[in-house]
């Protein structure tokens, strides 16, 4: 009898595990993420990556929601960039949850994610807590939104065509803008993301034009103003 018990809680505990892929190409940041998750007796980490390539990988190996219950997902992931890795786990996995990470501040890509289908936007440095409740309720299949991507939403929601800022760039832009404030050359960008030298200098064109600046140097000056919401 005790025995019997014993083998369906077991069961039962396994049943309600909530199995985490963690995406990321940092190694201390990983161990940091699976150390806060490790003590959760119902989280249990399965996987994890250092590339975008890689995510979709496992994902694939995996079986998606068969395998998953939930991704965390980079911003910044190297090769695939991470938005993209989202994009094509929406299409391929539409019932997998995606909750992703970044250093970035909320209103700076909080408002992309959701858009992209993101299940939620919590900063690397947000509370374990915080991290806790945000697995739970995304793989449970709700939304998580924090004070600060709430009134980033409100705030697109709001200005409708008007809108200011990194947001008004399209997601190619955006991933073109943000490889450049990081100092990348046009050459070394298209061989990131696939895409034509001449193809890039266009997109490059269209950023500068958005953002009114007039060379790299002003354009990763703005970037830092929006960091900082200045």
């Amino acid at each position: 009898m005790n025995s019997q018990y014993s083998e369906a809680s077991r069961f039962d505990l396994l049943a309600d595990t909530i199995r985490v892929l963690i995406g990321d190409d940092h190694r201390i940041v990983r161990e940091g993420l699976k150390q806060i998750l490790a003590d959760a007796p119902d989280v249990n980490v399965v996987a994890e990556a250092q590339s975008g390539e890689e995510v979709l990988h496992q994902v694939r190996a995996l079986g998606g929601n068969e395998g998953l219950d939930l991704v965390l997902l980079d911003v910044a992931m190297p090769g695939i960039d991470g938005l993209d890795v989202l994009q094509r786990l929406r299409k391929e996995h539409p019932h997998l949850p995606v909750l992703m990470l970044s250093t970035y501040p909320e209103k700076q890509y909080a408002v992309r994610c959701i858009r992209l289908g993101a299940c939620g936007y919590l900063n690397k440095g947000a509370d374990p807590d915080d991290m806790l409740l945000a697995v739970r309720k995304c793989a449970g299949g709700g939304r998580y939104l924090t004070p600060a991507t709430a009134e980033a939403l409100a705030a697109a929601v709001g200005s409708g065509a008007a809108q200011a800022g990194p947001e008004a760039l399209s997601h190619r832009e955006h991933q073109v803008y943000r490889l450049l404030t990081q100092g990348l050359t046009v050459s070394e960008i298209g061989a990131r993301l696939g895409l034509a030298s001449n193809t890039v200098s266009t997109y490059r064109a269209r950023v500068l034009e958005k953002t009114g600046a007039k060379n790299d140097v002003e354009l990763a000056l703005y970037a830092e103003r929006h960091r900082s919401g200045a």
